[in-house]
Parts: C-alpha cells; structure tokens; sequence
C-alpha cells in the first residue's frame, strides 16, 4: 500500500513510535527511527525492520526539544530517505503533579517536546510535502488531548494544543494533497503508562495487575489496553487513499474514554 512513501517517526525505538515504524515498514514505506537507547538495541531494530520488510530504514538521533535541531533532524531525515512522505510526530515525556506545585523546568520540558517539536518538525516537513504535492502529517496526541485529568497540566495543555495545531496544518493545506490528523490514544501499556501502574500498585498496596485493572477502571470502559500494532494500523490507515478527504480531525483509539 505504501510501497516507494517516505516515512518518519520520532520517538520511534520503543513503544508506540516503535509499533508505528514497524507497521509503515510492513504497508513498505522506508523509514527513519529516532529516540533513545542502547546503541546496539537500536541497531537491531533498525536492521529488523530492513530484513523483515525489505524497505530502507535509518537511525537518526536528534535533540527535539530544541526548535533548530528538531528542523535539522527533518532535513538529515528528508536526505537520508531521498524525499519526505508521511510524518509521524509521537515522541513525548510525562510528569505529574498538581498545578501549584508542578516545577518550572519540568513544565518547559513537556511544552517544548510534545507540543514545541510537533510545530518545529510539521514547519521543516510541510515545504517538502508542498513542493510534491502530497503528505501525510500524523500527529500522536491523546485522549488528553480531548478531555483533562488533574495533575497533568502540562501534558494536557500540550496534547490540547497538538490537537489545535492539528486543525490549523489541514486548513492552511486543505486541497494541495497534504492532510494532518491527529491519533489519540486511551492508556496503551507503554514504560510511561507502566510508571504510573507501579505508583498504584505501591500506594495501595496491590500487585501490578490488580494496579493495571484499577487504572483502566477510572477513564477506560473497554477495560482493556489499547495495543500499539493497533495506532500503528491507524497510521497506515491515515497514509492511505481511504483517508485522502480526512483531515483536521481526531482518531480516538481508547475504548470508549471519551465517549462518556
């Protein structure tokens, strides 16, 4: 399906970004991986996806929380691939506490790279896509980028304005071939989610599983985890001719979260 289609993805050695990678590779799109790690873990998963898939793919590291590293790490990844197709903005970090409390460098941080790079990373790509008429920008938001939990504010402000950003990308290219969209996901079990599964478990009392059902439990009726091979799925969807006139919308993946 897309097979030739350029594809990058931040955030991408582990988790969801990973699973994303993983699924464009599979639909044949080359692709370029970014985040952290061991260098030989990234090795591997870069290499897996080239033999598995038979598509070109390659590791660049880059300082997103910095506008001009994340508008350079566009442009390498664009030389690297030959072209620029589908974008996919999902790297992020999480940190918790109420508002009054919530320390200074720790707000900057999320802001800069959940929301700060997504607008760095679309401003680089968006010539590119112009110039060949087509693209696919796919934001990884959240249901927190719909509706609000307490001692998230950073996070919920900036997957908020991820979605607001969203709608201004599709409008300002609507009709060039280009669409932005946003994935937002429920709780997937990823080492961020399992942080906070291990603080239920600790301050209840409770072992890990009966911690996991809990936290499903409050926001999550299907009570069951979204999957990453499922979001990445949804990229491929997004890539595809069947998604060519969805633009400036969310894809909610999270069991009925936000539908209450």
């Amino acid at each position: 399906m897309l097979k030739g289609k350029k594809a990058v993805v931040t955030g991408s050695t582990s988790g969801i970004g990973l699973a994303m990678a993983t699924e464009l590779a599979k639909a044949g799109a080359d692709v370029v991986i970014n985040g952290f790690g061991q260098p030989e873990d990234i090795e591997r998963e870069r290499s897996t996806l080239e033999s598995t898939f038979g598509v070109k793919a390659y590791y660049l590291n880059a300082d997103l929380s910095d506008a001009q590293a994340t508008r350079d790490f566009i442009a390498k990844a664009a030389e690297a691939l030959g072209g620029l197709d589908i974008l996919v903005n999902n790297a992020g970090i999480q940190y918790t506490a109420p508002i009054e409390e919530f320390p200074v460098d720790k707000w900057n941080a999320i802001i800069a790279l959940n929301l700060s790079a997504v607008f760095h990373g679309t401003a680089a790509a968006l010539p590119i896509m112009q110039k060949q008429g087509w693209g696919r920008i796919i934001n990884i938001a959240s249901a927190h980028g719909l509706v609000a939990s307490v001692n998230k504010s950073a996070y919920v402000a900036a997957k908020h304005g991820v979605v607001g950003l969203t709608k201004v990308t599709a409008l300002e290219n609507a009709g060039k071939g280009i669409t932005c969209n946003a994935i937002c996901p429920g709780w997937v079990r990823t080492p961020l989610v399992e942080k906070q599964i291990e603080a239920i478990s600790q301050q209840k009392g409770i072992d890990i599983e009966a911690a996991a059902r809990e936290l499903l439990a409050e926001k999550q009726p299907s009570l069951q985890f979204v999957t990453p091979e499922q979001l990445g799925g949804a990229a491929v969807f997004l890539s595809s001719p069947a998604a060519d006139q969805m633009t400036g919308t969310t894809l909610s993946l999270d069991g009925g979260w936000t539908a209450r």
